[in-house]
């Protein structure tokens, strides 16, 4: 109808306006208490994580400068439910052989997922997805990197240290391997075994509670299986 047309116009311009309202820098963000404090649940994962450490910079090292990432996160019906800062390392400034050596990371391919979904299908099994918070910030890093510290949330009287990074940041080259090497070791410590043809995939046997079937694509995990229980 008319009105629905205009209604579904109006929620564009809101969403557009709303999109706008999303920070270009950190010295804007700082401005508004709502961005403050999503940089400040940043940075407090990233701590409580082991994430880094803050340390002087060592000789012929280079330091990769970091930026921050602000998104609004928009309900189905147009409200605002979350505002979000991320703290990405600009991956670009890296060297491969001094900062990363292998960045490849294995995922399921859509015919994969779609077959599955089809077994789960054909036997009435239920879907389950889940994607993993700050799953980056779990990848423990092989490689020896330092970043720099986060605009704004310099730490005072130590302007000149760096961060010298223990587990990947977003934005790092080897952060989706890195993550996948911790999620792997952690599957199949519980008892699941890698497909050998698609390694994105992880089958669970038991005798008595059935099988599941994991799907595994950077952070997000889709799992079906025999029982519910057993998922």
């Amino acid at each position: 109808t008319p009105y629905d047309e205009v209604t579904n116009e109006g929620d564009l311009v809101h969403l557009a306006f709303l999109a706008d309202d999303e920070p270009v820098n950190v010295i804007e963000a700082l401005k508004n208490p709502k961005w403050t404090n999503a940089m400040e649940e940043e940075l407090e994962a990233i701590e409580k994580n082991g994430t880094w450490s803050l340390t002087d910079l060592p000789p012929n090292k280079k330091a990769i400068a970091v930026k921050w990432v602000y998104k609004i996160k928009m309900s189905p019906q147009g409200e605002i439910t979350r505002h979000k800062a991320r703290l990405v390392a600009k991956g670009f400034l890296q060297k491969e052989g001094i900062d990363y050596d292998e960045v490849y990371a294995p995922v399921a391919r859509i015919e994969t997922v779609r077959l599955i979904v089809g077994i789960a299908n054909i036997n009435n099994w239920s879907i389950h997805q889940m994607d993993v918070k700050c799953a980056f910030l779990n990848g423990p890093l092989s490689e020896e990197v330092f970043v720099m510290q986060p605009p704004g949330f310099e730490v005072k009287n130590q302007m000149t240290k760096v961060y010298k990074l223990h587990k990947a940041l977003c934005g790092l080259k080897q952060a989706p391997r890195a993550w996948n090497k911790r999620i792997d070791g952690y599957l199949i410590d519980i008892g699941f075994a890698k497909c050998v043809t698609e390694h994105g995939v992880y089958v669970k046997r038991d005798i008595r509670r059935g099988v599941l079937i994991l799907c595994l694509y950077v952070d997000d995990l889709s799992i079906t299986g025999s029982s519910e229980n057993y998922i």
